[in-house]
């Protein structure tokens, strides 16, 4: 009975250190293939080697990072993809910003086309003109919408950042007689300013 106990129980702390070693054994496959594929998918994300969006790679990284790994491969390429990632947050809001911009930049032109129809016209009439004296009448007609002659007008060329590049300045009196010239009308309104008599002071255009 005695030898038989023994047996019994030897066998039994057999089978128990032969469980734990399993156990070490599958968490020690477990962590290599956590290693694997972190070294993996964060070389990837480096390398723009995936489809997924910034927010599913932040994701992506958020998860290798609940893993805790400690190797040294995969805490180096994490440092490297936080930085790349950064870069890519402030990219996103960069662009997303010029784009808030340029949409609130059409709306002010949408908004102020109906506004200035009346001053376009007057300037489509005047380069349409079937001849010199109708365009110099239609031009002193004109001017009697502002407060001189000299009222300056400034053409944007470009807009970018809420910003506007302008052309070289010039005055309402030489604008018109360029239409008058040229005959055509190439330029629409962007902005007006008006003094206490509601006669223009300045004249901001953009090219169609």
């Amino acid at each position: 009975m005695i030898v038989l106990l023994a047996v019994v129980t030897l066998g039994g702390a057999t089978g128990c250190k032969s469980k734990k070693k399993l156990a070490r054994e599958q968490a020690a496959r477990e962590y290599a293939q956590k290693v694997e594929q972190a070294k993996k998918d964060l070389n990837a994300i480096l390398n723009d080697q995936t489809t997924w969006s910034l927010s599913e790679k932040e994701q992506r990284v958020a998860t290798i990072k609940s893993w805790n790994l400690q190797d040294t491969e995969v805490l180096r390429l994490l440092e490297l993809v936080d930085q790349k990632l950064a870069r890519e947050r402030e990219e996103a809001i960069r662009k997303a910003e010029e784009e808030r911009l340029k949409r609130e930049e059409e709306e002010r032109r949408k908004a102020g086309s109906g506004k200035y129809a009346e001053l376009e016209n007057r300037f489509l009439s005047i380069a349409g003109a079937p001849s010199i004296g109708v365009a110099n009448d239609r031009i002193n007609q004109t001017l009697q919408l502002f407060a001189s002659p000299d009222v300056p007008v400034l053409i944007i060329i470009s807009q970018a950042g809420g910003f506007n590049d302008y052309d070289r300045p010039t005055t309402i009196r030489r604008y018109l007689d360029y239409l008058k010239d040229q005959k055509i009308s190439t330029n629409k309104v962007e902005n007006a300013k008006y003094d206490g008599a509601g006669r223009i002071t300045e004249l901001e255009l953009i090219k169609k």
